[in-house]
């Protein structure tokens, strides 16, 4: 018999047995108190459910190094009949996943995208002062956004939001820049994060919170298969080429730089591997 008939047969019927999983309601996942004055990272999700998706980093910041990890909720999605909805689904992901919340409006901003940004600059300059007045009032250690070639519409924008904001910041503000995939792979990412099995069932707890969504596609059951493809990329995108893996079964992509004196720098930790024996912390040391 062929090994690998089993081992594929094993994936499918996981996949076919997390269908019938119940969504969201489970308790909050433990994590550790937090230190008055811990430092703060600032996730700026375009919809609701990217907190998880992309959250490997930031729980890992929340329980191995005591940071205070915040959710800005840019949108609560297009369709306003179901705002309210996810709204209450991502209270639930983001008290799982030990995030706090941040809502940028009642039903979130609307047209974040790069359309608006040409045609309504009205519009668009009164959402980019919104974003800079709360990075100035939170004062984050690093900020979480998309990369410019998200392909989604609402993920490109929420780049160009986050990075235009930052330009009206004054020159003393300083933050590390983290920026994740998901609809569209970077091309040049410089940092992969190991994940383990506990982080990679949180997120896909977490995810799960977001029942409208994952109902649709189960974004929730596919994050092992991406985690692991992110490995096969990784290994080589930010170790280089021909690179032997590490052993990492999991991880999460990301592109690290810091923002200081009006412009985003290349980050002195440039092509890195974080396996989960480090403490993410070290990323920022």
């Amino acid at each position: 018999m062929n090994p690998y008939a089993s081992l594929a047969a094993a994936y499918a019927r996981s996949f076919e047995e997390g269908q019938a999983y119940p969504l969201g309601g489970v308790a909050p996942a433990s994590h550790p108190p937090l230190a008055e004055g811990a430092p703060k990272a600032l996730i700026f999700s375009p919809h609701p459910d990217d907190e998880c998706i992309i959250g490997a980093l930031p729980l890992r910041l929340r329980r191995q190094s005591g940071w205070n990890v915040m959710n800005v909720a840019v949108t609560l999605g297009s369709a306003k009949a179901r705002q309210s909805e996810r709204l209450t689904e991502l209270k639930g992901a983001c008290g799982y996943m030990g995030f706090g919340l941040i809502q940028t409006a009642p039903n979130g901003l609307e047209r974040v995208n790069l359309s608006c940004r040409r045609e309504d600059p009205e519009h668009w300059a009164a959402m980019v002062q919104l974003i800079a007045g709360l990075l100035l009032s939170e004062q984050p250690r690093a900020i979480f956004l998309p990369h410019k070639h998200d392909w989604n519409a609402t993920h490109m924008g929420v780049h160009f939001l986050v990075m235009d904001a930052l330009m009206k910041t004054d020159t003393g503000f300083k933050t590390a820049l983290i920026e994740t995939e998901y609809w569209h792979p970077m091309t040049d990412p410089n940092l992969m994060v190991e994940v383990s099995e506990d982080i990679l069932t949180d997120q896909m707890t977490g995810t799960s919170f977001h029942a409208g969504e994952v109902r649709r596609n189960p974004y929730h059951l596919f994050l092992p298969a991406w985690m692991q493809d992110n490995v096969r990329r990784g290994t080589e995108l930010v170790g280089g080429m021909g690179a032997a893996t590490l052993g990492f079964q999991f991880a999460t992509l990301y592109r690290l730089s810091e923002w200081h004196n009006g412009s985003a720098d290349e980050f002195h930790n440039s092509q890195r591997m974080l396996p989960m024996s480090e403490n993410a912390a070290a990323l920022f040391a």
